[in-house]
């Protein structure tokens, strides 16, 4: 299974764009910072990643503006050059953290 949910802030926005198919694009550049037990004791864990939106999501991420926090869930894939990860954005909750499905 490949699935990732995120609570993330927006740090990097890009323009809307259309893939070849003619679906909405959206990158964007997302950093999160918690704190979770590894082995009985506490870790803080901080990240930036590279995502993207397509479809309709694309459209509702649309009306995020950096600096904003929301829940993001999706698949990891790579980047276009291949030497990087990519989170595919799925679905996503500008209120409230996403849930893992079962």
């Amino acid at each position: 299974m490949n699935r990732v949910v995120l609570q993330a802030q927006v740090v990097e926005r890009g323009q809307m764009r259309y893939t070849p198919a003619g679906l909405p694009a959206l990158d964007l550049s997302l950093r999160h910072e918690s704190q979770v037990s590894e082995a009985g004791h506490p870790r803080k864990v901080s990240l930036e990643m590279r995502a993207v939106g397509i479809g309709a999501v694309a459209e509702k991420i649309g009306k995020l503006a950096v600096g904003d926090t929301a829940g993001f869930a999706g698949f990891l894939g790579n980047t276009r050059n291949g030497k990087g990860v990519l989170l595919h954005i799925t679905e996503f909750d500008a209120t409230t953290p996403v849930t893992p499905s079962p």
